[in-house]
């Protein structure tokens, strides 16, 4: 049976690829950095995970975040504006919609982003050889590896290491970006 809601295949995926690198829950949890009882919910298809807990998940697999939340796709994809799984941030008015997912043998994934002022999306390192690919397409935004942040307004364009801890910060209200993950 496939999944049918976001939190059903987030749990499919997690129960695929921790079985597929054979480890338990609590050797999984430990590895990210959560609770065994967070990474049990999840598993179960309930709880309300955030951006950081499933990319700490994806770090710990040694997957792309989006394997942990796409669904199968048809061979002809619409995603509709305001359409597509959805994920929100814990620390910034930040959330990423996953847009196309690397299908087998490719390499990357394309999200649109939504960002408002008042707060900083930290991320932490993503699977080694990861590269980020930012397009703004509307409002202007900080962004980049701590410590080398660049200012891009809509239309420009920046690529930095996505391996390292880097950081997503709006400077104007409806910033909307394009974010293309490659896997290396």
């Amino acid at each position: 049976m496939e999944p049918t809601s976001p939190l059903e295949t987030i749990a499919a995926a997690l129960r695929r690829e921790r079985e597929r690198v054979g480890v338990s829950l609590t050797e999984l949890a430990k590895r990210a950095g959560i609770a065994k009882s967070t990474l049990s919910q999840l598993e179960s298809g309930s709880g309300n995970p955030s951006v950081e807990t499933l990319w700490a998940l994806g770090v710990a697999l040694g997957v792309p975040f989006s394997r942990l939340v796409d669904p199968p796709t048809p061979r002809v994809r619409v995603v509709r504006a305001g359409e597509g799984p959805v994920m929100r941030s814990e620390q910034a008015q930040y959330t990423g919609t996953l847009l196309s997912a690397c299908p087998p043998g490719a390499r990357r994934d394309i999200y649109v982003l939504t960002l408002e002022p008042g707060s900083i999306r930290n991320a932490d390192p993503h699977i080694p050889g990861s590269v980020e690919h930012f397009v703004v397409s509307k409002g202007s935004v900080r962004t980049g590896p701590v410590g080398n942040v660049v200012e891009l307004s809509a239309g420009d364009y920046a690529s930095f290491p996505g391996d390292v801890p880097h950081l997503y910060e709006a400077l104007e209200p409806g910033t909307v970006a394009v974010l293309v993950m490659e896997h290396i």
